[in-house]
């Protein structure tokens, strides 16, 4: 944490992913075929078949073209667990 050695490759990450989606969306970002969007932002993060299924609706979306957002203001705390 008090280290910076990591700085200049966590800047030049950060960097290239807002490139890709543009600067008036946060992180993360994700890139898949081609196709980057902000986020997915989860609370809690699914597991097992549940993230099998967000993951083949993500590839539908990377597939569809003009695909662009979605978005829904958050309506709990984050549970980290």
């Amino acid at each position: 944490m008090d280290s910076t050695s990591c700085d200049e490759a966590v800047r030049a990450s950060h960097a290239e992913g807002i490139s890709r989606v543009g600067y008036d969306v946060g992180t993360p970002v994700i890139s898949v075929n081609g196709m980057s969007v902000f986020g997915p932002v989860l609370s809690p993060i699914p597991r097992g078949e549940a993230a099998a299924r967000l993951w083949d609706g993500v590839l539908l979306i990377a597939g569809t073209d003009g695909f662009f957002e979605l978005k829904q203001s958050r309506t709990r705390d984050p549970i980290f667990d």
